[in-house]
């Protein structure tokens, strides 16, 4: 096998796409088959070795402890340490606690401060929050700086 192996998600839509390719040219096989010819094409012996091998790898590490980023949180651009990260159970999403650089004012009113100093938001690996504002930015996007 070469390269890395897919995630469990992107192995189950290769083989839905395969089995449908297949019906499409008249060639039908079970949901089971098809997912056996996948772990064939990365090199497994069977669907439970290559099903074992993509579930037992460790999440994407996308941001660390006291990793400086720099970015957006409700529409005000900051520059920050990472202070805590935790991966949560997708592993594809971290709720990340940033220390700001300099207070943060997050109030769209002159006369109310609202100021922020640490923040903590849940972004994917990219570093986009999955919370957004009514008019659907997101709340945080948090780059490496």
């Amino acid at each position: 096998m070469t390269g890395s192996i897919p995630t469990l998600d992107t192995l189950k839509d290769q083989a839905k796409r395969l089995r449908n390719s297949l019906a499409q040219s008249g060639e039908k096989i079970t949901h089971s088959a098809s997912l056996e010819l996948v772990a064939h094409q990365h090199g497994m012996k069977d669907w439970n070795t290559l099903f074992a091998a993509a579930g037992n790898r460790p999440p994407p590490v996308a941001f660390a402890i006291g990793q400086r980023v720099n970015g957006e949180y409700l529409g005000h651009a900051f520059t920050a340490k990472i202070i805590a990260v935790q991966a949560m159970q997708s592993s594809e999403s971290f709720r990340v606690t940033c220390l700001f650089d300099k207070k943060v004012n997050v109030s769209k009113f002159e006369n109310f401060p609202v100021e922020r100093y640490r923040v903590t938001a849940t972004v994917d690996q990219h570093g986009v929050s999955y919370d957004k504002t009514s008019n659907g930015v997101p709340h945080m996007k948090l780059k490496a700086a």
